[in-house]
């Protein structure tokens, strides 16, 4: 057993959230496979990796570690598969910086829902910060919610509300370890997705390239931030954890411009610099509080 301090839990969940923020690039490099069908692919490379992650970390017992999570665990799962797929769907139906920035809701979600469900106090600071941050959010929104770009906006708050469960169910569950529930969702999002394309038959048959792409993102972006993630959550407040994993929304816009040539407005990027401020004013405040969690 290790501990791990809140200014190193702070630092794993921002980790957390660069590595998420590739994924709006994978997406876009990925060819004409379908929402689900990346669901399926990138769900199948993410569940053995924790799997074994899990083994390691119970010393060889990782089906009894995946059984402790219980309820909390399992609403957490279901919370990730909505979080999985509405995150795909939107990146591939708007623009990248306007799903990324749509996902900003999660901390508002996340922190009205910790407080009467966990009784868990916020922070003023940390409300501070969520009220900076909706102002950045509708700076940046309004120039993408545009009628033919609804659904995918939709996806995207649905995707929030998503990770918001399952954020909830971390600070509800007060186990050990909760990777077993990352895991559960993955294999759950494998399933849904399997069915679902051979429901319709769409079938899962892509491209190689695409489903080499897909593999990847689940074994390194999703698998490995759930894993940097988890451990940091065990450091910080449920309402903390969602606005520091924003990160993934700053840079996401970023990986795209670079190598892709996508642009965002003016009003994107004047958003994105208020939610940059909130973001540090949280994390500077936060500094003075230090916890220490047993992981």
């Amino acid at each position: 057993m290790t501990e791990i301090s809140y200014r190193n839990g702070v630092l794993t969940v921002v980790i957390a959230g660069c590595l998420w923020s590739l994924m709006g690039l994978i997406i876009r490099l990925i060819g004409d496979a379908s929402t689900w069908q990346i669901l399926f692919y990138r769900s199948l490379g993410m569940a053995p990796v924790l799997f074994l992650y899990i083994a390691w970390r119970s010393k060889g017992h990782p089906f009894a570690a995946i059984a402790r999570v219980g309820l909390p665990g399992s609403i957490g799962a279901f919370g990730l598969v909505f979080a999985f797929a509405g995150a795909i769907y939107a990146f591939q139906t708007t623009t990248i910086a306007n799903a990324a920035f749509l996902f900003a809701a999660s901390p508002l979600f996340t922190a009205v829902l910790a407080w009467p469900l966990l009784k868990e106090p916020v922070r003023r600071a940390t409300w501070g910060a969520i009220l900076i941050a909706l102002i950045g959010i509708i700076l940046m929104v309004r120039e993408g919610l545009a009628a033919g770009a609804m659904i995918g906006n939709l996806a995207a708050l649905g995707s929030a509300i998503g990770f918001s469960a399952f954020t909830i169910s971390l600070r509800w569950g007060r186990l050990k370890d909760m990777l077993p529930a990352v895991m559960l969702g993955g294999v759950l999002s494998v399933l849904v997705g399997g069915v679902i394309l051979v429901a319709s038959g769409e079938g899962l048959s892509i491209a190689p390239g695409d489903a080499a792409l897909a593999v990847t993102m689940g074994i390194v972006t999703l698998g490995g931030g759930m894993v940097a993630y988890t451990i940091g959550s065990r450091a910080l407040p449920a309402a903390e954890l969602a606005l520091l994993s924003l990160v993934e929304v700053m840079l996401a816009p970023v990986w795209v411009w670079l190598f892709l040539g996508e642009t965002a407005g003016l009003a994107t990027l004047i958003g994105g610099a208020v939610l940059a401020f909130a973001l540090m004013f949280n994390a500077l405040t936060g500094l003075r509080h230090r916890h220490t969690k047993v992981i």
